[in-house]
């Protein structure tokens, strides 16, 4: 485990001018990761199984580009993004909302190892003790959208962490991507209020691979 403070030279660029103010990051596994061209894929912890195909999907696609894949490492689409990574060569980074010491939810156990053992990165802004706590997971929102250079959005409730995600995204001037739904679909009610704040409206990996090689 590595603590960084805010005002050390390899404190991540990306997460400078995140507000709140973060004071310091405790990380494991690769530190530049941090630094390097990723995006974040979210989504609802209660995942629909079309939800879970579309994550595969695109991670897989964007993993064969080189891209890091960041996520909560929540239950859900976020599992699935890093498993799809972790399992097909990919790197991925996992913003936590508890310490290092109090992986959470523990059935996730495994994939924190898995993410490690693959290059990946585990971040957290929470000392190594501390426990889950659902006022975290809000804040911890900030970081995932702060360290991606774009936020895909498989799926998620109107008042829901992925959506919080997506705005933050917003506010921060990040490309904001968002799959879009029926409008009787529960799922989408959070990516479909997105795209109407400005989100892209995507339904290919390819959008997204496009958008940044026209930069």
């Amino acid at each position: 485990m590595k603590i960084i403070k805010k005002d050390d030279s390899d404190f991540p660029e990306k997460l400078k001018n995140i507000k709140p103010q973060i004071k310091q990051i405790y990380i494991e596994g690769k530190l530049e990761n941090l630094n390097e061209f990723g995006i974040a894929i979210i989504g609802s912890r209660n995942s629909s199984k079309q939800g879970e195909e579309i994550t595969k999907e695109f991670t897989k696609k964007l993993i064969e580009k080189g891209i890091n894949i960041i996520s909560g490492m929540a239950i859900g689409i976020d599992s699935v993004a890093h498993t799809t990574c972790v399992q097909n060569g990919g790197k991925t980074i996992a913003v936590i909302g508890s310490g290092l010491n109090s992986i959470y939810p523990k059935e996730n156990y495994e994939l924190y190892k898995k993410i490690l053992e693959t290059g990946g990165t585990i971040v957290t802004e929470y000392s190594p003790e501390t426990k889950a706590n659902p006022k975290n997971f809000p804040l911890r929102n900030r970081i995932v959208s702060g360290l991606a250079d774009g936020i895909l959005v498989i799926e998620g409730k109107y008042r829901s962490g992925t959506t919080i995600t997506g705005k933050y995204g917003l506010k921060q001037g990040k490309e904001v991507f968002c799959i879009p739904h029926g409008i009787s679909n529960s799922y989408g009610t959070g990516p479909n209020s997105l795209i109407k704040e400005g989100a892209k409206l995507i339904t290919t990996p390819n959008e997204i691979i496009k958008n940044f090689e026209q930069k």
